[in-house]
């Protein structure tokens, strides 16, 4: 199986079925119309995907296939069942990848990369790849990195590769689901309306709701909130030093790491 056309299928069935949902049942009024945010978030996308494919490749993959050719990494040293080599893999991706997300938020120089995350002024499914070049790198070498070190089984990886970046647009969609449906998948997911206070600009809401897939590791962290203070419709997104709707274009998000801003606490 061809790892870009996989990804690249699934990532395009839930864009244009999230678009379609996000249409119909907005969750928020958006602020700045989706032409001026669009096309800085699309921009973004289209540099982050050449930006892997034209230096680390799709490294996480490929490092899942290099332990499996040449025995490397815990599993091949354990050799349990497949289905617990599975369950154990997934976990711990996502684990990891909540670790990280934490570490962007208090680590001043990911920080720094991260902003560009948080700079979106509205949140719809076009923020949840909205990330800078480099932390996209970044972020690929360390989960490559546990991958070696598990010594994952390819598909797996794949999967979750796949589910990571379904779940991005997911989170961040600014959709309308029934209170009763998003409490109960609450208990086992991160939902839009959970991970909507992360983008609040009130600092302490920020620095909460990091989960990406499971919403267990905010609940374990302790980082885990019901609810903006204001409310899901009173919350104002965004970063308080960038508010200004103008200066978030396209060039501006790439210079944006190396400019000053709001340190992490």
């Amino acid at each position: 199986m061809n790892e870009a056309f996989f990804r690249l299928g699934i990532f395009l069935i839930l864009f244009a079925l999230l678009g379609l949902a996000e249409t119909f049942y907005p969750r928020r009024p958006l602020r700045v119309g989706k032409s001026q945010r669009w096309g800085s978030n699309l921009g973004l996308l289209v540099i982050d995907v050449l930006a892997q494919r034209l230096t680390l490749g799709a490294i996480v993959f490929a490092a899942a296939l290099l332990a499996e050719k040449e025995g490397w990494g815990l599993f091949h040293l354990l050799d349990w069942p497949f289905a617990i080599e599975a369950l154990i893999t997934l976990l711990v991706l996502d684990a990891a990848i909540y670790l990280q997300h934490v570490a962007t938020h208090k680590v001043p120089l990911l920080w720094r990369l991260h902003r560009v995350h948080h700079t979106d002024l509205d949140v719809d499914l076009s923020t949840g790849f909205r990330f800078h070049p480099v932390e996209i790198l970044l972020s690929a070498l360390y989960k490559a990195g546990i991958v070696l070190a598990l010594g994952a089984d390819p598909m797996i990886v794949l999967i979750y590769e796949a589910a990571l970046s379904a779940f991005s647009l997911f989170t961040h969609a600014n959709l309308a689901i029934p209170p009763r449906w998003d409490r109960h998948l609450r208990y086992l997911i991160c939902t839009p309306d959970m991970h909507r206070r992360h983008h609040s600009i009130d600092q302490p809401e920020t620095d909460s709701n990091y989960g990406n897939i499971l919403s267990l590791w905010d609940r374990l962290g302790r980082s885990y909130f019901e609810a903006p203070r204001l409310g899901q419709d009173g919350v104002v997104l965004g970063l308080a030093e960038e508010q200004d709707a103008a200066r978030l274009a396209l060039g501006q998000l790439l210079l944006l790491p190396f400019t000053a801003g709001r340190q992490p606490r």
